[in-house]
């Protein structure tokens, strides 16, 4: 008995192990990359680098406020279109039936939530850039929205489907029309885990690079019109990254450093406000 009792004992110890050097092997590259980006980035933080336009290659100085701009700008042209027909979708698929129509679109929308980023920048490349008129804000966020819109409607798909079936027939037998039922009611009672959906992909648009490489191109300046080339926060980390003078190294730190707090801020908002 004693040695049974002590073989459970020795495999609940080993398995225990396991689990905490597992949790090490995740947790110490995450912190060393924190730890890493803030320790350089801090460097290049101050009210120049937050406000002015970047300088002549080679000439230190200036800042990323055309990156900040661009990625501002960007992210939200690509809510504008991910988020209505995301939501209109997942409205069709959890509300209307059964089909293999549905089924399909589900496939396809699964399928698309796995698409490298690069081959959303090609087909925006393909589509928008080549077709109506070159680099452009607006080719950018069409091919973020690529990769936002299987995300948002997914989350928005279970949220409404989590809604209770009682809240759709009181109000049906109100008399109240079943369209105005689900934008009045069900669409308000799943918000809350909708807008969770929302900002986890908007998070992850905000540090895609290789859509951007594709589409969006970059600019020196301030983008004046979403129809012409913009920069974006990711953009210029890649373009001073790769770069041969040493100011442009601290800046892509820099900017790592704020669009890290960034896609922080949005995960934390949606951990504390809509998953209470």
């Amino acid at each position: 008995m004693e040695m049974a009792i002590t073989g459970k004992r020795l495999k609940d110890n080993l398995f225990t192990a396991y689990c905490i050097i597992s949790l090490l092997i995740i947790i110490v590259p995450l912190v060393h990359i924190i730890g890493t980006t803030v320790y350089y980035g801090a460097q290049a933080i101050n009210l120049e680098f937050f406000t002015a336009l970047p300088k002549p290659p080679g000439e230190p100085g200036g800042g990323i406020a055309n990156a900040i701009q661009g990625t501002l700008v960007l992210a939200a042209l690509t809510m504008a279109i991910s988020i209505p027909s995301a939501i209109l979708a997942a409205i069709y698929l959890a509300e209307y039936g059964n089909s293999r129509f549905k089924e399909l679109i589900r496939l396809l929308n699964d399928t698309f939530m796995g698409t490298p980023s690069i081959v959303a920048g090609i087909f925006g490349y393909a589509l928008i850039v080549v077709n109506f008129g070159g680099f452009s804000a607006v080719a950018g966020a069409f091919a973020l929205s690529i990769l936002a819109v299987p995300m948002i409607l997914r989350a928005s798909e279970e949220a409404l489907k989590l809604v209770p079936k009682d809240i759709r027939e009181a109000g049906l037998s109100l008399g109240i029309e079943y369209w105005i039922v689900i934008t009045r009611i069900v669409l308000r009672t799943a918000f809350p885990a909708i807008a969770s959906g929302i900002l986890l992909a908007l998070a992850r648009i905000m540090g895609e690079t290789a859509p951007l490489l594709f589409t969006a191109f970059g600019n020196p300046n301030f983008a004046n019109s979403i129809f012409e080339p913009i920069s974006a926060l990711p953009l210029i980390i890649f373009i001073y990254a790769t770069s041969p003078y040493p100011d442009w190294h601290q800046k892509a730190w820099g900017a790592a450093l704020v669009l890290m707090l960034l896609v922080l801020g949005i995960n934390m908002l949606v951990k504390y406000k809509y998953k209470r």
